[in-house]
């Protein structure tokens, strides 16, 4: 019996240490990020490294990245994080009739929400710069991003941070991480199950302009077991006011103006959160009958709109998949 006793206490001594959950926390992108996980070492070293190559490939505010690069039409090859992203993005762009677009940054940039400000906005500005907007007008040839107009320029802040969440998830699962949260701006990848051993459960925020309502008033909680992506888009997050009027930051590539739908907030659950992300924003722009109608299309995409009915009141539509996910109506 003295012999086994070690044994056992090392055995658990060694589940203690790999029942260990982390928390790494920082800035990228201008924003807020978060990893949660489970592993019997920390693993901050190579997320911050992860973090780094995507800085390098898809930042638009780092002038050394890739992206940059190719929007300053600079012989540049570009990488895998680049391509995959890319890729998404022009199905996205296919699939939603070009609501979600890429090369929308000219439009973004003068409404105020790019990584560029103009400051004068006239329909005369509006309609020179669409005439270089639309994602029809680049291509990816091997390695190279060829434009059909060198004023072309890409803007991937509506699909990049769901896309960094799944890079991170891809590095946690290649460790053997089975239990992990993903958290970067808002956009979530997850797996598994949290500290407490039950599945992760993320909350729908109740859009509101009112910053106080905003982080304590929760319209729904979802439920993620197996692994998905979750993104969230709505005007209530970034706008700004002129002449008495909101400006949202949901630019519509089509008209050029910000998009005055009746959505107030989509939420998507993909099978990652690259397209989670892109969908929310396009669904945004569509508004939700149409958003509806083109998720209805989409299997693999689960949704959960906040809307203005034509009364006036606050609407709910949901798919039958999202109706399972929901910790309140099960």
């Amino acid at each position: 019996m003295k012999h086994i006793l070690p044994v056992i206490l090392s055995g658990l001594l060694f589940v203690s240490c790999w029942h260990r959950y982390h928390t790494d926390k920082g800035t990228v992108f201008r924003t807020l990020y978060q990893v949660k996980y489970q592993s019997n070492i920390a693993l901050t070293e190579k997320i911050n490294a992860e973090l780094e190559a995507f800085n390098l490939s898809l930042n638009p505010f780092n002038p050394n990245s890739i992206l940059a690069k190719v929007n300053r039409n600079e012989e540049v090859e570009i990488d895998t994080l680049f391509r995959n992203v890319f890729v998404r993005a022009m199905e996205v762009s296919d699939q939603s009739n070009g609501r979600f677009d890429v090369t929308a940054a000219p439009l973004i940039n003068l409404w105020g929400f790019g990584f560029e400000r103009i400051d004068s906005i006239s329909p005369e500005m509006i309609d020179s710069l669409k005439t270089f907007v639309g994602y029809r007008k680049v291509r990816m040839e091997g390695n190279r991003i060829v434009k059909d107009d060198p004023r072309v320029i890409l803007n991937f802040s509506a699909i990049a941070k769901g896309y960094a969440c799944d890079v991170i998830a891809a590095l946690l699962e290649r460790e053997g991480v089975e239990n992990y949260l993903v958290e970067i701006g808002g956009e979530i990848t997850a797996k598994g199950k949290n500290a407490r051993g039950i599945c992760w459960q993320i909350a729908i925020n109740m859009p509101d302009d009112d910053l106080y309502l905003l982080q304590n008033t929760f319209k729904e909680t979802v439920e993620i077991c197996n692994k998905s992506g979750m993104a969230t888009s709505g005007n209530y997050r970034n706008y700004y006011i002129k002449d008495g009027k909101k400006i949202t930051h949901t630019i519509d590539p089509v008209t050029g103006y910000p998009a005055e739908q009746d959505i107030l907030s989509a939420t998507v659950i993909a099978h990652d959160c690259m397209t989670a992300d892109a969908y929310a924003t396009a669904f945004m722009v569509m508004g939700s009958e149409d958003a509806c109608r083109l998720a209805g299309q989409i299997s693999e995409i689960d949704y959960y709109i906040i809307y203005s009915g034509e009364d006036g009141y606050t609407r709910i539509s949901h798919s039958d998949g999202m109706a399972l996910r929901l910790v309140n109506r099960k």
